[in-house]
């Protein structure tokens, strides 16, 4: 059977067009400005809801607006020189530094522990896992609910326990120096399990040989975590700690939900003193002036902390 090609002169015309129009677009995909342009997307929602933000809440910070109002007027450092002789914000950045640090070093000391001991071949450590880490999938908001319900004076369970003891309840939230461990604690709890699994994540990845050449100079258990496991386990513990002392400085949904920063201003952090100043008491302004100081102190001791923690580690 003989085939005829019937294809006319505007058929092939489309057809040598088509090609063209294929190998531009072709180009235009393994070209730098393609691949830049698909960025425009992120860049545009980077812009919206995180730089332009910043900047507004940097001017705000100079101006006397109450949150609501369309106008308002530019007051130079007023919030400023205001924050600096306010008594409740050296005491609100005592409180940020307590939930920061603290929980830092109390999540990363226990977590470390709970990695050693789920690295283990100990039966039922998939369990352990699990039930370690099951908290930190919880919203801390309901986290912080639930432990109020604990410690709350009328009802609250450790209150009703103590009760059968013919022990006199105790009014657990109302010292506001107490109230901030407790906090402190909850954090610790709730987000110990993550600590844990970046630190089981470092150990699973540490060479075996590492340990077997330490047993043949006679190293003991506290010895080799002292000169292979610690040294080796520095990128995990940098990883964590930065995660956490960042999560703890800003620390906000906790303390909202068991003591909203009472009683006074004696529980709260940077973070809660900011939106009760903006929602409650209507001063913008000064809630953005706090904002920015919170910003701060974040930067400047995440950066040192990593910058430390970083000249530390070695290379497997």
């Amino acid at each position: 059977m003989i085939l005829y090609n019937t294809a006319g002169p505007d058929d092939s015309k489309k057809i040598h067009q088509n090609g063209k129009i294929r190998i531009a677009v072709n180009r235009c995909k393994n070209s730098g400005f393609f691949v830049n342009f698909m960025y425009l997307p992120a860049l545009i929602l980077l812009c919206t809801f995180l730089i332009y933000p910043f900047f507004k809440g940097m001017v705000l910070s100079f101006s006397n607006w109450n949150g609501y109002n369309q106008e308002y007027q530019m007051v130079g450092l007023q919030n400023y020189k205001r924050m600096f002789h306010d008594a409740n914000v050296l005491n609100v950045i005592k409180n940020t530094f307590i939930y920061g640090i603290c929980s830092t070093l109390f999540q990363n000391i226990f977590g470390l522990m709970f990695a050693l001991l789920v690295d283990q071949k100990i039966r039922g450590r998939n369990f352990l896992k699990i039930l370690i880490y099951l908290p930190a999938i919880i919203s801390a908001l309901i986290m912080g609910y639930v432990w109020y319900y604990f410690f709350q004076y009328n009802g609250g369970a450790i209150n009703d326990v103590l009760a059968l003891f013919s022990i006199a309840p105790v009014d657990w939230l109302s010292d506001g120096s107490r109230a901030v461990w407790i906090i402190t604690g909850v954090n610790t709890f709730q987000f110990v399990g993550v600590a844990m699994i970046i630190y089981l994540a470092g150990l699973q990845n540490i060479p075996t040989q590492y340990y077997e050449a330490a047993e043949m100079d006679g190293a003991t258990g506290l010895k080799k975590f002292q000169h292979v496991t610690l040294p080796l386990l520095m990128p995990a513990i940098t990883v964590s700690v930065v995660d956490n002392i960042i999560g703890g400085l800003k620390l906000f949904d906790v303390i909202m939900a068991m003591t909203k920063g009472g009683p006074g201003y004696s529980s709260h952090s940077l973070s809660t003193m900011m939106y009760n100043l903006y929602f409650v008491r209507q001063n913008a302004g000064y809630a953005a002036a706090i904002g920015n100081l919170m910003f701060l102190i974040i930067c400047i001791i995440s950066v040192f902390t990593l910058k430390c923690l970083k000249s530390k580690e070695v290379e497997m």
